[in-house]
């Protein structure tokens, strides 16, 4: 038997990137399939992700997820948009279908399994606030919506992105949601049931760093989720605990949605528990 000693490739482009700990988990689950797949962490500025994407389609890679910043700029790269990321507006990952790139959006879809399976909350009739307005939120929000949430409010320190993203969220989903600019400290009221951090607060390097957030006034049964997973113990979720309300790490969004990648790219099963455990041999957890 002739050997053969190329390995299929996939990855990550962000800017920056070199936090993301996506790679750990795919290349676990990649020998566990016993699959010759290699993951590549690729940091990629924002001017430079046409270039990036050509060298996709050159190295005829398999697939590759997008991250901050670039899973809205993707979209006019791309020929192809799944109906659902396209209901959402942003891709975060990408298959190859012979020559052709087809962006789907696995965020809200590993978001929405971590809040039912981890945290054992469901969203139909709940009151959803979420902080940002990139990818995630997009994808969050979509995904929450379409669970039958009762009403949702985006804060977001820009005004027009905001906005924007509220406006689509609404016209493709007929969602009862509304924007209020994040100005100053948010105190979260009695009447939330989940509040969600879609934003970059806190990811490392920036491990320090806390939303402008107060859950004095939080009821004792909300629901905090913080999209960041390195690391997964940040501030918000910290300060959280300490009042003793449950929470949802970012890890759970990272590992469901890798799996849905994972089996979208190779056609195999995920390996679910090993991309878990990889995980938490990473952070010591």
């Amino acid at each position: 038997m002739t050997a053969n000693y190329k390995a299929e490739l996939v990855g990550v482009l962000g800017y920056p990137v070199a936090e993301n700990p996506t790679g750990v988990m795919q290349e676990a689950a990649f020998a566990s399939a016993g699959l010759n797949w290699r993951y590549l962490t690729i940091e990629v500025k924002p001017e430079a992700l046409l270039d990036a994407m050509r060298g996709v389609r050159a190295f005829g890679m398999r697939g590759i997820n997008l991250t901050i910043p670039h899973k809205v700029a993707v979209l006019s790269l791309l020929d192809e948009i799944s109906p659902d990321a396209a209901m959402i507006g942003a891709v975060n990952t990408v298959r190859r279908e012979g020559e052709r790139l087809i962006g789907e959006n696995t965020d809200g879809k590993g978001f929405l399994r971590g809040v039912r399976e981890e945290a054992g909350v469901d969203p139909k009739g709940k009151r959803i606030v979420i902080l940002g307005a990139g990818g995630a939120a997009r994808a969050i929000a979509v995904e929450l919506t379409l669970a039958g949430a009762r009403e949702m409010t985006v804060y977001n320190r820009s005004v027009e992105r905001g906005q924007t993203m509220v406006r689509d969220l609404v016209s493709r989903t007929g969602a009862n949601a509304h924007f209020e600019p994040w100005t100053g400290t948010y105190h979260v009221t009695p009447d939330v049931n989940i509040l969600v951090n879609a934003t970059s607060i806190g990811l490392f390097p920036d491990v320090d760093a806390m939303p402008d957030v107060s859950l004095a006034a939080a009821r004792p049964d909300l629901l905090l989720c913080d999209v960041v997973p390195n690391p997964p113990e940040t501030r918000l979720i910290q300060s959280a605990r300490a009042q003793g309300l449950k929470v949802l790490t970012g890890l759970a969004m990272l590992v469901y949605q890798g799996a849905i990648g994972f089996e979208m790219w190779t056609r195999h099963t995920a390996p679910e528990a090993v991309m878990k455990d990889a995980l938490a041999r990473a952070f010591g957890i």
